[in-house]
């Protein structure tokens, strides 16, 4: 669907369609499925450029709904759950890109630099390992590529109904984060979900000027005053449950546009807003959702297949780094 001439949120509408999901073919494959909770654990961003995250516009914005164009990097994320787990999935694409028209230069090194430190990051989460060493080691790769991870950006625990979990992996802490950040120990039995954004330029973000369309519940309880904004909030807790949802796969935009004022004021939404690289650069996303066993790790959700004959840099990994990226995950287990 990343294709020139195709706008974001055509793309996004199609992902976030509940019949995507195929009810009947999980029903199937597990027999409990018609009374299991399943849906959308994180709905469809499709963020062009310098755009990071968050970005799914409504059908009344028709200004935003701009063609994708060729040589555009597009981050494209999305997330469902099964039973309150989430599995949620990102990737960055260049519009255009072919084997016969490959992805160089400035560009090139984004998409390698953002893949290989992933790559490094899942190897990393090896139960025992500290955040802080998974944090140093995405950060010398990024900077094999002239890039760095997005400062602010962090990697989260998963569990049930919890898409953002207590701990987390600070692959780049700001200047407020570096105040308080905690170095979380990797056990078995955590899910994370690696959420990496990185950037050729600043590496710091700003709230763009796009409306904000993306929310989630909150822990807040608070007795709503407005009828709109108490109907909205029910219908979110029925469709969306804890999970993020956007304003454009509620059942009314205009209604949705209305009731969630009262819910964000009164803190029982919390609001994920659109953010943007700072200086004007493009970010690169990698996004995957991962569990850790006895037995290894068990990624849960992946992009197509890195194609090094798509995406071609001249620049080389240090041999600690090749090193790491040989160990297959699956064999990555707690020290005996």
């Amino acid at each position: 669907m990343t294709k020139p001439t195709v706008s974001n949120q055509s793309a996004a509408k199609k992902s976030d369609n509940p019949n995507s999901l195929n009810d009947s073919v999980v029903r199937d494959k597990y027999k409990t499925a018609a009374r299991v909770a399943n849906g959308i654990s994180y709905p469809t961003s499709i963020a062009v450029n310098n755009i990071v995250c968050h970005f799914s516009p409504l059908e009344s914005e028709a200004e935003l709904l701009k063609p994708l164009a060729g040589g555009d990097v597009v981050k494209v994320q999305l997330g469902a759950h099964f039973d309150g787990y989430a599995a949620v999935l990102g990737h960055t694409v260049v519009v255009g890109a072919s084997e016969a028209n490959p992805v160089t230069g400035a560009k090139a090194d984004l998409l390698a630099a953002a893949y290989y430190a992933s790559e490094g990051i899942l190897r990393m989460l090896k139960p025992g390992n500290l955040s802080t060493e998974i944090s140093a080691v995405a950060q010398r790769i990024t900077e094999t590529f002239g890039c760095k991870p997005l400062e602010g950006s962090l990697c989260n625990n998963q569990m049930q109904n919890i898409i953002d979990g207590d701990k987390y992996i600070a692959l780049n802490p700001n200047e407020d984060q570096r105040k308080k950040v905690v170095a979380n120990r990797i056990e078995v039995g955590d899910v994370y979900m690696i959420d990496l954004f990185v950037s050729g330029g600043s590496a710091k973000t700003k709230p763009s000027e796009t409306r904000t369309t993306f929310f989630k519940k909150s822990t807040t309880n608070y007795q709503l005053k407005m009828k709109i904004a108490r109907a909205f909030y029910s219908e979110v807790t029925t469709n969306f449950g804890a999970f993020p949802f956007t304003l454009r796969s509620c059942g009314d935009e205009r209604k949705a546009r209305m009731g969630v004022i009262e819910c964000v004021k009164s803190k029982v939404l919390d609001a994920y807003e659109v953010v943007e690289e700072k200086d004007g650069s493009s970010v690169a996303q990698v996004s995957f959702t991962v569990l850790v066993t006895e037995n290894g790790l068990d990624r849960l959700t992946q992009g197509p297949t890195w194609n090094p004959k798509l995406v071609i840099t001249d620049k080389k990994l240090d041999s600690e780094t090749e090193k790491l990226l040989k160990i297959a995950p699956k064999s990555i287990k707690p020290s005996s």
